[in-house]
C-alpha cells in the first residue's frame, strides 16, 4: 500500500503499465487479474474508469478485452493517477488541516511540500514505454 494512492489507483497503475509491457495486444479482465494476483472484480472496475478516461480502450464480445487506447510513450503515470484519484493528494494537506498553506503551515507542510512536488514531477515525467523492462521483470517475480 503506498501513502497517497488508494488501492484502486495502484491497481490502475499496475495493469496499465502490464497492458503495456506484454506483447498481445488485448486482455480479458480475467487474465489481467490472474497476472497481478488480484480479484477479477476489481480489474473490471478499474479499467472501466480507465476506459472511460481514454487511458484504456475495450472491446467486447468472444475475443474483446481491454487494450492501451494510445501508445505507451503517450502516457504518462500521472496520466493514471489523475483518471482515478485526481490530483487533489498534490494540492491539499496531507494531514488534512483546512487552510494549510505556506503562510498558515500544518507541522509537515515544508517538508511534505518538497515530497510531493518530487513525485508530481517524476510521475509527470515517466511514461509507460521508459518502464516497460521494470514492468516485464516485476511481472514475472509476482
Amino acid at each position: 500500500m503506498t501513502v497517497i494512492f488508494s488501492k484502486s489507483c495502484e491497481l490502475g497503475l499496475q495493469a496499465v503499465l502490464f497492458l503495456s509491457a506484454k506483447e498481445k495486444k488485448i486482455y480479458r479482465a480475467e487474465e489481467v487479474s490472474q497476472e497481478l494476483k488480484v480479484p477479477k472484480e476489481f480489474v473490471s472496475k478499474v479499467l472501466q474508469i480507465l476506459t472511460g478516461s481514454g487511458i484504456v480502450g475495450s472491446k467486447k464480445g468472444k475475443n474483446g478485452g481491454f487494450f492501451l487506447a494510445k501508445r505507451p510513450d503517450q502516457i504518462k503515470l500521472i496520466d493514471i493517477v489523475e483518471a482515478i484519484d485526481g490530483l487533489g493528494v498534490f494540492t491539499s494537506c496531507v494531514l488534512g488541516f483546512p487552510g494549510c498553506s505556506h503562510d498558515t503551515p500544518c507541522p509537515v507542510h515544508h517538508e511534505w511540500g518538497r515530497l510531493r512536488d518530487e513525485a508530481f514531477r517524476m510521475l509527470s515525467e515517466e511514461t509507460l514505454e521508459n518502464l516497460k523492462d521494470k514492468t516485464v521483470s516485476k511481472i514475472a517475480s509476482l
